[in-house]
């Protein structure tokens, strides 16, 4: 028996032991972002609901799924380890141009 294909949000998943998570090819296309580079992504872990924000979102090789690392400061913070089960609640694409901007903003702050 095959499992149902998944086209939208909110989408529970496992952590891999690489602190990746894997976002299938069917959700990727359902939500239209097979070429985004970069997204804020939410998730709920237990009680938190945490925003990852300018998460490189990591092309598999053969397939248009994608798969992201949750960092280390946030696994710390909310005690997220391999195997524990998030849920995604949300992917907003980000155009490279603002996540690049940011990035800048956080490394060369003014004053």
């Amino acid at each position: 028996m095959r499992a149902k294909p998944v086209d939208e949000l909110p989408y529970r998943t496992k952590i891999y032991v690489n602190s990746q998570v894997l976002l299938p090819v069917s959700l990727v296309r359902a939500l239209g972002f097979e070429w985004v580079r970069y997204a804020d992504v939410t998730i709920r872990h237990g009680d938190d609901t945490i925003v990852i924000n300018n998460t490189k979102l990591l092309r598999t090789r053969h397939t248009a799924s994608r798969q992201f690392t949750i960092p280390r400061e946030i696994r710390e913070k909310y005690g997220i380890k391999p195997l524990d089960e998030i849920e995604i609640l949300a992917i907003k694409p980000k155009q490279a141009k603002e996540t690049k901007t940011e990035i800048e903003a956080k490394t060369n702050p003014i004053g």
